[in-house]
């Protein structure tokens, strides 16, 4: 019994194709987890630096509004 062709048929135009799929979903998969990492790190800078001047920032604009100085101190 001969062997049966398909319609599609999986040639070498075929498998190509599904590389590059492969690659392109790899890659852009890969410069997600990039953008993501450079994001967290930002992020972790941004709150790093930016968590006490936000607290100060906060306690001089509360009722009664303290001085720098006595917002500081720790009495």
């Amino acid at each position: 019994m001969a062997p049966r062709l398909d319609a599609k048929g999986k040639g070498k135009a075929s498998l190509e194709d599904d590389k590059k799929k492969k690659k392109k979903t790899a890659t852009w998969g890969s410069s997600v987890k990039q953008w993501s990492n450079w994001a967290l790190k930002k992020a972790k800078v941004a709150t790093h630096w930016g968590f006490i001047p936000l607290i100060i920032v906060v306690g001089m604009n509360t009722e009664p509004k303290p001085s720098l100085s006595q917002l500081l101190s720790p009495v």
